[in-house]
């Protein structure tokens, strides 16, 4: 349910309606790491020919290109050369393009002329439904007043909700038990005091 999750989804639902398209997804600190080793190693030319050759290019928290000057300038002419052969760009980032600091306005306008999305975070059932799916995938038993209590005590974050969980499960099996729900709001207190 997270933006990682969802944009390889995309990508993996592309592949599934055409075998054809070449796909790549990568972090932005890859990227830019194969910047930085293009310009070192004077071999950029191999770079800007092996990005611009992809139908769907799919680049994570591009929001950590910011501030790298030569890694800004690369993607742009990226963007461009894609953008202009009707390729497809997806990005994430954790933050609309006008909040990130130092990105450099062609960019930002680059980002903005696309389609953004703001995917907030999931409703308690929502919540609910994803922790139920963890227990089916672990195949552990938990009742349903412990799995609400933790979908609504913990908002934020996916990761946070399957630590809390993996918490639950994994003291049941050390203490060969089935948690009450006083000792799943021991357990879990130190992140539900975080979170309020």
């Amino acid at each position: 349910m997270g933006k990682t999750h969802l944009i390889q989804a995309i990508g993996n639902e592309i592949s599934k309606k055409s075998l054809k398209k070449k796909i790549k997804y990568l972090p932005s600190e890859k990227f830019t790491s194969e910047v930085v080793n293009s310009i070192k190693n004077k071999n950029i030319e191999k770079l800007k020919e092996n990005y611009r050759s992809f139908d769907v290019l799919i680049i994570d928290d591009i929001l950590f290109i910011a501030g790298k000057e030569k890694t800004q300038e690369e993607f742009f002419n990226t963007f461009n050369a894609l953008h202009e052969r009707n390729k497809q760009v997806i990005l994430s980032s954790d933050r609309p393009p006008n909040a990130i600091s130092a990105l450099e306005e062609r960019l930002r306008s680059r980002f903005e002329g696309g389609m953004i999305t703001d995917i907030s975070l999931p409703d308690v059932e929502t919540r609910i439904a994803i922790l139920k799916t963890k227990l089916q995938e672990k195949q552990v038993d938990i009742s349903l007043k412990i799995i609400e209590y933790i979908a609504s005590n913990i908002k934020r974050n996916i990761r946070e909700l399957e630590g809390a969980l993996n918490q639950i499960i994994v003291y049941q099996k050390v203490n060969n038990c089935i948690v009450d729900e006083n000792e799943v709001k021991t357990l879990l207190k130190n992140i539900t005091c975080l979170l309020y």
